[in-house]
């Protein structure tokens, strides 16, 4: 239909145009040409009205313009339509569910249609990759879910049947299951409203030294536990950021370095660089896989070098933590430390005064 509809449209406008010039054309003559022998007349003998050959002259003229014109106009209209129609049964492929479907540029000349073309075939790529990855959303979300919940299912179960006794060991492994599913709720929600644009910060004048120092406070014994030792390198520096979702941040990276990391130094840093309030969290390697490294933020995505899967983890906490210092309007990225482990750098903003 958009063919024939517009091709028509294009046909009869051009037609149109060119009979309507050429009458102009004529008649205009015609008229300047009277006006002309009214106040300067020829001789009586000159015959002053054009003959029947002038005007067969004229309707051949034309005739052969309004060939010219519609060849022109189908020959416009296949270059403009052919690339129209390919978008058209494009978009009714991806209204019927295959996302895969893709419209033809046809001629590059017409830049316009072209453009048109490549932002649909962009935004229909777009779509695709969306469902891609919300298909591979549910199926990590669904398989993240299962393992607690089929442990907190069997453990619950055999309390019933009284296959287990239910002690203190016990109630706190199952404590230990919810807090892992919270964890999870958590932190999709986190990233989803991140997303979205709707995470919630309440933004004030933070020491940020001060935050670091009492959650590293806290989180010393264990980490001396798990053979680490926390080292930090902080000046004194006031950014506006939301303090629980820093630590949240903090939490996540030296949690990371925990599950992953060789046991050794975790280094946590604050620093002003051109006015910009720069924190880092290093480690001593083995760092991220190159495989890895490049979408080290997204969600589920979880390095195996260190074999610390068995550790737990669902592989959202970087991609949490992109969510948050994007949120505040900064940026973080992966490097190398200089004893070869990961380091992530968080840019938070300008220091306030």
């Amino acid at each position: 239909m958009i063919v024939k509809g517009l091709s028509r449209q294009i046909l009869l406008a051009m037609a149109s145009v060119t009979l309507a010039a050429g009458l102009l054309v004529f008649f205009g003559t015609y008229l300047a040409f009277t006006i002309l022998f009214y106040f300067s007349p020829w001789s009586e003998d000159t015959d002053n009205w054009l003959t029947g050959f002038d005007f067969i002259t004229l309707a051949i003229l034309i005739l052969i313009a309004l060939i010219v014109a519609a060849i022109a106009s189908i020959r416009l209209a296949r270059r403009i339509l052919e690339p129209l129609e390919s978008l058209a049964i494009s978009a009714r492929q991806i209204k019927g569910g295959d996302l895969s479907a893709r419209a033809i540029p046809g001629d590059h000349s017409l830049g316009e249609t072209a453009l048109l073309v490549e932002d649909f075939n962009a935004m229909a790529q777009r779509l695709q990759d969306m469902a891609s990855d919300m298909t591979l959303w549910n199926a990590t979300i669904a398989h993240e879910l299962r393992t607690p919940l089929t442990i907190l299912k069997g453990r619950l179960q055999g309390m019933i049947d009284g296959v287990f006794e239910p002690d203190e060991k016990s109630l706190n492994a199952l404590v230990l299951q919810v807090d892992s599913l919270a964890r999870l709720v958590e932190d999709l929600r986190t990233v989803t409203l991140a997303d979205s644009g709707h995470l919630d910060l309440r933004l004030q004048p933070v020491r940020l030294k001060d935050e670091i120092v009492r959650l590293a406070a806290v989180l010393d014994q264990e980490l001396q536990q798990d053979g680490f030792e926390l080292n930090l390198d902080l000046c004194d520096v006031t950014v506006r950021v939301d303090a629980m979702r820093i630590r949240q941040v903090l939490l996540a990276l030296v949690t990371n370095a925990r599950r992953y990391a060789q046991r050794g130094l975790i280094e946590i840093s604050l620093c002003v660089e051109r006015n910009e309030v720069i924190l880092r969290v290093a480690d001593e390697g083995p760092g991220l896989a190159p495989d890895i490294a490049a979408s080290a933020f997204e969600p589920f995505r979880r390095g195996g070098e260190s074999g610390s899967l068995e550790k737990g983890g669902n592989g959202l906490g970087l991609s949490v933590v992109r969510a948050i210092v994007e949120a505040h309007g900064g940026k973080v990225q992966y490097t190398k430390s200089d004893r070869g482990g990961a380091r992530f750098e968080m840019v938070l903003g300008e220091a306030v005064s």
